[in-house]
């Protein structure tokens, strides 16, 4: 013991000696030249010296190294579902619906993001939640996957009319600009779960690629502000964007020599007395491989048409009034894609339609333990094909729901939902539609 109280002492008097070192180093030269043993000249010469010494330290202190700027963030959702009717009702989008149903993580996300420069960032976000229905075949839950990595590369210079980092390229595994719902966070999102109409555009939102967007640094901040006030924005993903990626959807390898190419057009304006509204649109076109296999239900494997290399293209349109209180969100999209025949016995190219028009109000109530509660209603349907589903079945949605999501403080959230939904099964042949009521529950923790 006594031991520790002499290393401490020791350490206190270096620190003593330290301090007064340092002062007397910055008054020797006034001292020197008071005495008179050095001319003023002399004395405004070494002044300078110190000062400059002073600054070099101070700005080697100030400096950050790029992994000083690293930010780890996340959410997690926890969900509890109840079918009060058909529990042989089925969704690809949430493997809590099902019999047997129980607690269940929907989304384990942590985000690993910074600078590594002024013009270059990366972003790493890997998941860690239960599986999607249909992926595992064995009930397994909780394993990890990739959901992003990439890294954004700025003009770091303004050049015609564009401004200092007005242009970014992003390359890697990232979301693919089609939509509004698609590139707004599962974790802004209101409803328990995106669109089948706009989402099997591109399952997982996500897929390899290169994609050049614009956004100028006014536009930059009004993205910025919709996120930081609630108002469920969609992020930075330019005003304009043009992207190739491979197109067979995320974490999946590339199945053919052809590529997707992605137009994305969207305008966030503020009107004069603060209201603002979003409206946009999207297009991509490409060639999509399916896949293929017998299953029950099915008399044999569907024929593949140009050994299942089939055209897969979208055109879309999207609008928002944000919610401020009153808010209207609604997407449409059209094309043409694979899909299973009436008769499933040839996967073909057919017609696609489908959306959603969703009405939700924002009660800031700004009270400890209840910041802000949002209701909503949602109205979707989609008929077409599913082409990242194997044997890419015909698929039918008319779904309602209506929900409530109570925002207890900035990192806390819970929702409640009910939805009247007829869908068809996509996992088990021969694909039967399926009706019933839904009731979910979900826990959100934000860090």
């Amino acid at each position: 013991m006594k031991r520790w109280w002499f290393a401490a002492c020791l350490c206190l008097l270096g620190l003593g000696l330290i301090f007064q070192a340092d002062g007397a180093q910055a008054s020797i030269e006034d001292l020197l030249y008071e005495k008179g043993q050095i001319t003023k000249e002399e004395w405004v010469k070494l002044k300078a010296e110190h000062e400059k010494e002073d600054a070099i330290v101070q700005q080697r202190s100030a400096i950050k190294n790029w992994f000083n700027k690293i930010s780890l963030r996340g959410y997690v959702q926890a969900r509890y579902t109840y079918l009060p009717g058909d529990k042989s009702i089925r969704s690809e989008y949430d493997n809590t619906i099902r019999d047997n149903t129980g607690f269940a993580f929907r989304r384990v996300r942590l985000v690993i993001s910074g600078d590594i420069t002024d013009w270059l960032s990366f972003y790493i976000q890997p998941e860690f939640a239960g599986a999607v229905p249909g992926t595992t075949g064995d009930g397994s839950n909780n394993f990890a996957q990739l959901r992003d990595a990439y890294a954004d590369i700025f003009l770091p210079v303004p050049i015609l009319f564009f401004g200092e980092k007005d242009l970014r390229i992003r390359a890697g595994q990232s979301k693919i600009p089609f939509g509004f719902e698609n590139l707004q966070s599962s974790q802004q999102r209101l409803a328990f779960d995106r669109s089948d109409g706009i989402n099997s555009a591109a399952n997982g939102e996500r897929d390899l690629g290169f994609f050049l967007y614009y956004t100028p640094n006014e536009t930059r901040k009004l993205f910025r502000r919709l996120i930081d006030s609630g108002l469920k924005g969609s992020g930075d993903y330019g005003l304009l964007g043009i992207g190739v990626y491979n197109g067979q959807t995320i974490n999946v390898a590339e199945r053919n020599d052809n590529k997707h190419i992605v137009l994305h057009a969207t305008y966030p304006m503020e009107l004069p007395y603060g209201q603002i509204i979003q409206f946009g649109v999207d297009a991509y076109r490409g060639t999509f491989n399916v896949g293929t296999a017998s299953g029950t239900g099915l008399s044999a494997t569907p024929a593949l048409i140009n050994s299942g290399n089939i055209l897969d293209e979208r055109v879309g349109v999207h609008f928002v009034l944000y919610p401020q209180p009153i808010g209207i969100q609604a997407e449409w999209n059209w094309g043409r894609g694979p899909q299973l025949n009436g008769t499933q016995t040839a996967i073909e190219e057919g017609d696609i339609q489908g959306g959603y028009v969703q009405g939700m109000y924002k009660w800031d109530v700004n009270k400890p333990w209840l910041t802000t509660l949002i209701p909503y209603v949602r109205y979707q349907e989609y008929s077409g094909g599913k082409k990242h589903r194997t044997n890419a079945p015909f698929n039918v949605v008319r779904e309602w729901e209506v929900g409530m999501e109570w925002q207890l403080a900035k990192a806390l959230e819970f929702t409640i939902a009910y939805a009247r939904s007829r869908r068809t099964d996509t996992q088990t042949a021969p694909y039967p539609i399926r009706e019933g009521d839904i009731v979910r529950t979900q826990l959100q923790f934000n860090f």
